[in-house]
Formats: structure tokens, sequence, C-alpha cells
């Protein structure tokens, strides 16, 4: 397809697609002339993409940049590569106390963060999720999670392994139908694209899902009134 036909099938403006290109975030179509360029129906799956982690993940441009590096990478095995795209993706709440290392003090790290790091290690004890264990501080997804239980202790809501446990237990029945939906696709950038994609998009999802729920659990429990 031609640049007017990828712009009309995307919704994306022209201009933009073009500083797409610029940037790198796309790749460049197959050159048939010395001003056009012909595009085909994986520019249209990244184009769709880049758009999903810019307006809807908020994730910047040189992020966008970072995450398609990973995701191109065939250099990597299929873990590495989806673990490596996913890891560029944002971490907001490691952010949670203001701090970004989740509440030092200039002196080395609170208790409220000692006693997180300690419980979300006896978790991962817990579930056997020895991966997790052994990448510990090394994944960004870890500390986030150290910096929100750190938070809620701070808080007076001390959330130990034993609190966590049947909560981790949901979202490993959540990453397996994750997981069984990316194998659907047939190559590994598609793999690794989709599960991108679906980190930003189904997240939201989840969201809205465990509020309906609490909403309809809060319903059940104690009335309309």
């Amino acid at each position: 397809m031609r640049l007017a036909e990828l712009s009309e099938r995307s919704g994306v403006a022209i201009a933009t697609i073009k500083y797409y290109l610029r940037e790198g975030l796309l790749p460049p179509g197959r050159r048939v002339s010395a001003t056009t360029a012909d595009y085909d129906e994986g520019h249209l799956r990244r184009l769709r993409l880049v758009r999903a982690m810019i307006q809807v993940g908020q994730v910047p441009v040189a992020g966008v940049r970072q995450v398609l590096a990973h995701v191109d990478d065939e250099s990597l095995g299929r873990t590495m590569r989806l673990g490596a795209a996913l890891w560029a993706l944002p971490h907001g709440s490691e952010q949670a106390d203001g701090t970004g290392t989740g509440g030092e003090d200039g002196d080395g790290e609170d208790e409220a963060t000692t006693a997180a790091r300690a419980e979300v290690d006896q978790l991962l004890r817990t579930l056997g999720w020895s991966t997790a264990r052994e990448l510990g501080e090394l994944s960004p997804v870890h500390r986030s999670l150290v910096a929100a239980v750190a938070t809620l202790t701070r808080l007076g809501y001390p959330w130990d392994a034993t609190l966590m446990a049947p909560y981790a237990r949901l979202m490993h029945q959540v990453a397996v139908r994750d997981l069984d939906f990316v194998e659907t696709f047939p190559s590994e950038a598609e793999k690794a694209e989709t599960a991108v994609a679906a980190t930003i998009l189904f997240q939201p999802v989840l969201k809205a899902l465990h509020r309906l729920a609490q909403e309809e659990e809060s319903a059940r429990r104690y009335g309309l009134e």
C-alpha cells in the first residue's frame, strides 16, 4: 500500500507517519521510486502499536524507540525478548512515594522499604517464582512492587506475603491467558508486539474489571443504600 492508504487504514495523519519514520519508530517502506515507497501489513500493525504506546500508554518517543529495539532484536530468545520489551515500558508505581528509591533518606533505605523487600522475597518463595527471585532488583517490576508495598506500609496498611499470595495466584492465571493469546501469532516479532500491546491495553481493562467487581461485591454485601 502507498503512504496515503497506510494513513487512511490506520487513521494516522501522513505527517505523523513521516515523523515516526524519521524517528525510527516505523521501518522504511520498500522503495519503488525516488519519491515513493510501498508499505505492508507489518507497517500497519507496527503503526497501531506505536500509537497505542504513545496515546494510551503515554510512553515518550525515546521510550517507544527503546521498546521497539527489543521487540526487533532477533538475537534474543523469546523469554528475554518479551521481558526486555516489557521492562522498557514505564513503571510509574516505582515512583509512588516521590523518591524513586522506595523511601531512601540519604543514609540508606528506610524500615518500610526493607520490610517490603523481605515480604516480596517471601512471597516469591511461597509461590515458587524462582525466575522473579533470581532477577530481583534487576527487574523494574520487582522494584515497583517493593516501592508500592513500602508505601502501603507507611500509610498503615502493611501488606505481607500472606495477604499478597492469593492476588499473585490470580495474576498468574491472567498471565497464562495472556501468553496463550500471544502464542496465537506466527512470528516472534508479532508475539513481542502483541505482548507490549497487551500490557498497555489490557491493564486498563483489568483495572476496570477489578473496580466493577468491587462495586458489585459491595452492593451484594451492604446493599445499595
